[in-house]
Order: C-alpha cells, then sequence, then structure tokens
C-alpha cells in the first residue's frame, strides 16, 4: 500500500513562520539598505538648520526688516517644525534625517521645556493684574467686571479710551477705593497710590505712567507701559522701529527707580525673548518666566500666540502666573501672585 511522506517539523504539522519574524526581516532589509544614510540629506539639513536658529536667535540680524525680533517673538512656535521633520524622515526611510531631528528637539527642550509644565507655588501676599482692554472694546463695563473678579489688588488697564474711562471707574468702584488715570493707561488699587505721574516714552502722548502703592508691607513703585504697537509689512519686514525707542525710555525710567520693590504691568508689544525689549527686560523678572502656568500666551485672545502682555517684579519673589477669562477684548488678561515681603 502507498504511503505518503510528509516532512517533519517537530510539532507533527507544517512549519510556520517564527513569530515576530516578519518584523525582524524588514529591520534586516532596512540594515542591507545602505540608502538608509544617504537618502533625506535635505531634510537634516533643515534640522540643523533649525537647531542652530534656535540657538543663535540672538544672533540674527535685525538690518533687515527686524527678522530678529520677528524670530524671537514667535521662537517657542519654530518646535512644530520638529515633528514635521520627523515624519518627513520616517517617509524617506532616512535614518541620518531621524538623528538629526534629534537636535531641534533636543534645543527647543532646553529653551522651553520648563513652561510645559506649571511652576506656580501657594505663597504670595500681593495680586496683581493687567489687561489691554482695546480701545474699540464694545463692553467696558463686562471687561472691568471680569477682571475684578481675578482678585487681584493692584489692578493696571491699558488702551483705555477717553470716553470709556468712566465706564471703567464706575464698574471697579465697588472692588478698589483708589485709582489713578494718566492718558489711556491706569492703575486701579485696594490700597492708597500716591505721587502718580506720566512717565515719558517718546510717544508724543501719555501710555506709561508710575505710582506708588501705599501697601501693607510698604511702598511699592508701579509702572504701567502700553508700548507701541509692531506690524509685520510686506515689503518692510517687522516694523518696530517706535516700540524699541520707547522701551529704551522705559528702561532708563526703570533704572532711575529709587523704590526697591518694582511692578511693571502693561503690553509691551514683545515677548521676553525679544531682544529690542533688553534695556526692560534685563532690569526685571517675568512672573511668567519664573513662576507661570505653562506659556501664558495672551494675544491675540481668539488663538493666542505670543505673550506680549507683561507682568514684571524687582524687589520680590514671583509665586504664580496665569491667565484670565476672555473679555470683549483682542487681548487676554493676565495675573500674577508675588511675595512683597517686608
Amino acid at each position: 500500500m502507498a504511503q505518503a511522506y510528509m516532512a517533519e517539523t517537530g510539532n507533527g504539522g507544517s512549519e510556520r513562520e517564527p513569530s515576530g519574524s516578519g518584523l525582524g526581516r524588514r529591520l534586516a532589509e532596512l540594515c542591507r539598505d545602505r540608502g538608509i544614510w544617504r537618502r533625506g540629506i535635505a531634510t537634516a539639513a533643515l534640522a540643523v538648520v533649525l537647531a542652530l536658529v534656535m540657538i543663535f536667535h540672538a544672533q540674527l540680524p535685525n538690518d533687515i526688516g527686524n527678522l530678529g525680533s520677528l524670530t524671537e517673538t514667535f521662537l517657542p512656535w519654530l518646535g512644530l517644525f520638529v515633528p514635521v521633520l520627523v515624519a518627513c524622515a520616517a517617509f524617506r526611510r532616512s535614518a541620518t534625517a531621524l538623528i538629526a531631528c534629534l537636535l531641534p528637539a533636543v534645543v527647543w527642550v532646553n529653551l522651553f521645556g520648563g513652561l510645559v509644565f506649571g511652576k506656580s507655588g501657594s505663597g504670595g501676599d500681593l495680586v496683581v493684574a493687567t489687561h489691554n482692554v482695546d480701545a474699540a472694546n464694545p463692553d467696558p463695563r463686562a471687561t472691568a467686571e471680569s477682571v475684578a473678579r481675578s482678585g487681584a489688588d493692584v489692578l493696571a488697564l491699558t488702551e483705555l479710551k477717553g470716553s470709556a474711562v468712566p465706564s471703567y471707574e464706575k464698574a471697579l468702584a465697588g472692588t478698589y477705593k483708589y485709582h489713578a488715570v494718566e492718558g489711556t493707561v491706569g492703575v486701579w488699587s485696594r490700597y492708597p497710590l500716591a505721587a502718580s505721574a506720566p512717565v515719558d516714552i517718546r510717544m508724543g502722548w501719555t501710555r506709561a505712567m508710575r505710582t506708588t502703592v501705599e501697601s501693607p508691607r510698604g511702598p511699592i513703585a508701579v509702572y504701567v507701559a502700553h508700548l507701541p504697537s509692531v506690524r509685520v509689512k510686506l515689503n518692510a519686514g517687522f516694523t518696530a522701529n517706535q516700540r524699541d525707542n520707547s522701551a529704551g525710555a522705559l528702561g532708563a525710567a526703570l533704572a532711575a527707580e529709587p523704590l526697591g520693590k518694582v511692578v511693571l504691568l502693561g503690553d509691551l508689544n514683545g515677548t521676553m525673548n525679544d531682544r529690542s525689549l533688553r534695556e526692560v527686560t534685563s532690569q526685571m523678572r517675568s512672573t511668567q518666566g519664573a513662576a507661570g502656568e505653562g506659556f501664558g500666551f495672551s494675544w491675540p485672545a481668539a488663538f493666542p500666540m505670543a505673550r506680549i502682555d507683561q507682568i514684571m517684579v524687582r524687589g520680590m519673589r514671583p509665586e504664580a502666573s496665569w491667565t484670565l477669562p476672555r473679555t470683549a477684548s483682542d487681548h487676554l488678561p493676565v495675573a500674577a501672585r508675588v511675595t512683597v515681603g517686608k
């Protein structure tokens, strides 16, 4: 009788491909693919350029369209290019590009990784807030009531329209006993104010002021400023010359301040990374950078992309910093809690 013979497999059945051999085979194919190191050179080069821009952003020239300041204003957003480059590297199956992508990723984490997680604490004996209320604000009263609910002891408002000032005064009167308005900026406080006066920031009209807040822990010099707006123009780039001149004047006023405890509130139309604000930022400490919740972007309110509304202190310790709920303005209000001390 004829018999059929089958190859022995060791388990009495037909031979099966070992589990995981598909992945192993693909890895082996990639190892044998000599092009894996030659492909994606352009992607790798772009990754290196991106890393260099983030590392040396302070050296980018401002001579042509203030390119350096423009880059620094939106510097955190350069991190969005990293996953795009990683996707390109994976699509090209390029080991060179994938390794190169690690460089901008590490640089971004080094620059901004600390902002991803909140650093706020529970201490503090003074809450301050600032808000560019927008001269075209259709509902000043609701805006004022919203920021008053922040619990701020000292509140600064900028871009105050003259005809709207009475509305803000009326809406805030129940929360703040003291206030002073100079030009288009103002301060509302739970504590007495003294020596309120305009600060000349070389604009031709008043958009900055100084006052002394007589807090329970001693006098505090409070500056409120609304620096000139910047523009991005196709034919001129990032135009910010007037803003930069005003920043220099504000920096000089801060440097001459005799009191040891100083707070700067307002819309500076620039970020802490912007070199053009160095005469201000070099003297003060950002509450957002020291104790903020996330990036704290404040503008534009509909889709915040940059923090141009700032709270800075000198002679005091930041404990927490955050953005407040949106109002009818095109900016978000921002607030901070600080320790004044003795």
